[in-house]
């Protein structure tokens, strides 16, 4: 039998027939009906299938509540007690650089100063003593603190910096520096406001100090290392890139980040002469790139590189750029273009003819484009061509919403108008500006249910007191109707069908 609020939704529905057919007759004659109707289909079916999904998760999970469908997050978090046994983070790793075991079996050390004085004898309590160590080292903080760097901070083997229970902040000249090491895992930080630094003595081990160029200013540099992995970190307003990974590195993974208020976001590869880069595997998955990006995310040179499952919210010039023939397989990502018209393309090859890239191997692979969003995609397209850039199981973009929730520091807001500590706003880009309203969520939050929502009905940007036009009343209405499709496919799919519900409307 019908469930009583389901009898009462069809009755709801049989007395808005009328109405419901003078709004669509009144809005097939209007100027300004929605510009894109199929992507109200689209959003529709994508409501219904995060509903869908969501609820088989949790018939077969039981108890088990807490799971996300992120894969990373769901091996740690579902512990309420995962600071009695943090190290179990390390075995919670995906793609290329899922065999970073940073400090695993290493002791646990409790960054206590905050302070940068001596970056050739550093001081013990400080992070610098800490990440020079030869011995695996669990890198915990002892409180909230901003770590602002003399020069750039020479991050030695197997050390995991760990910010979980702690608003953490490292800025300042140099930022972190990962060269020729291995296995490093970097978890939960703040990385912002890095600039270039150098011609000093700085130790890179307990033993060993030694002369230092300038750096580039990068959030973190990755020259010559493998076994990388970068979670859940927060970044921004860097001088170069926020990740440059170059000069025969491999084995990374690049999860769970926020990226905003940048221009050239993250390079991989050293330059298109470099051969060492050929074999450059690198993993980008579950993250946001949000508010005020330009470009380079990532920019490729050469290698395999596996771009999966992020929501792409903000660019101004291009997301994804390469050159010298990489391998770049796009799968369940969401793609959200700007308004300008001239930049609504994804992918860029950069200074290439395109009679020299028609070959090389670029595939989008269950994508969801949105804003008018379009993926060039190049090569054979075939999935053998593939399998070296393949390097976890991609989910389906209808989940981008719930798989990229908690991306960046935990608890962080993610809201472009937060201002940093010790910083008033601004930064080192150029020409790079927030273009809200045009698809982007408002405050680059994750491009969260309410501000999708609002994107496709472009409502967005509109004020209490704004009138209630024709436009708007209709955009309500479908609004409506979307819920109610998705109440009855949800909770009354076994006892009504759509078609009936749709006969009953209309």
């Amino acid at each position: 039998m019908l469930s009583t609020t389901c009898i009462l939704l069809i009755c709801l529905s049989s007395f808005l027939s009328p109405i419901v057919r003078a709004t669509l007759s009144l809005n097939l004659t209007l100027p300004h009906q929605h510009p894109d109707p199929e992507a109200v289909v689209l959003e529709v079916q994508r409501r219904v299938n995060v509903s869908v999904s969501r609820r088989q998760m949790l018939s077969v999970q039981g108890k088990d509540q807490c799971s996300t469908g992120n894969p990373i997050d769901d091996c740690w978090r579902c512990d309420s007690n995962w600071q009695a046994n943090r190290q179990k983070l390390a075995d919670c790793g995906i793609g290329f650089g899922r065999d970073a075991m940073g400090g695993k079996g290493g002791q646990i050390y409790v960054v206590t100063d905050s302070s940068d004085r001596d970056v050739a004898r550093p001081i013990p309590g400080t992070l610098r003593y800490a990440v020079i160590q030869t011995e695996p080292l669990w890198i915990v903080f002892s409180a909230d603190m901003t770590i602002k760097l003399k020069h750039e901070l020479i991050v030695n083997s197997y050390k995991t910096i760990d910010g979980r229970g702690a608003n953490v902040h490292i800025v300042g000249n140099g930022c972190i520096t990962l060269q020729s090491v291995s296995n490093v895992i970097i978890h939960n930080i703040h990385i912002h406001h890095c600039k270039p630094s150098g011609h000093a003595d700085i130790a890179s081990s307990p033993t060993h100090v030694g002369w230092r160029g300038v750096s580039d200013g990068d959030g973190i540099s990755i020259y010559s290392a493998r076994k990388i992995w970068i979670d859940h970190c927060a970044l921004s307003y860097c001088t170069d890139g926020l990740i440059d990974a170059i000069m025969g590195s491999t084995g990374i993974t690049i999860t769970n980040n926020h990226f905003s208020h940048h221009d050239e976001v993250m390079l991989l590869g050293h330059n298109d002469g470099y051969l060492p880069d050929s074999g450059m595997q690198v993993t980008i998955a579950f993250n946001h790139f949000g508010p005020a990006l330009v470009q380079r995310m990532p920019r490729c040179r050469r290698g395999y590189i596996h771009v999966v499952n992020n929501d792409f919210t903000q660019w101004e010039m291009y997301a994804i750029g390469g050159s010298a023939n990489p391998t770049i397989n796009s799968q369940g990502n969401r793609y959200i273009a700007p308004a300008n018209q001239n930049a609504k393309e994804v992918t860029k090859r950069v200074d290439t003819n395109e009679g020299d890239w028609t070959g090389w191997n670029w595939r989008t692979e269950g994508d969801m484009m949105v804003n008018g969003a379009f993926f060039v995609p190049s090569g054979a397209g075939l999935s053998t061509q593939y399998a070296k850039a393949s390097s976890v199981e991609p989910k389906s973009a209808a989940l981008i919403d719930q798989l990229t929730s908690t991306a960046g520091v935990f608890g962080d807001p993610r809201d472009q108008s937060v201002s940093l500590p010790g910083f008033s706003g601004g930064g080192s880009i150029t020409g790079a500006t927030s273009n809200t309203g045009h698809g982007t969520t408002s405050g680059g939050g994750g491009g969260g249910d309410d501000d999708y929502f609002g994107m496709i009905f472009g409502s967005g940007a509109s004020s209490a007191a704004a009138p209630l036009t024709p436009s708007s009343s209709f955009s309500i209405f479908l609004s409506f109707l979307i819920i109610l499709v998705i109440y009855f496919t949800t909770n009354c799919g076994a006892q009504l069908s759509l078609p009936l519900l749709l006969s009953s409307l209309l």
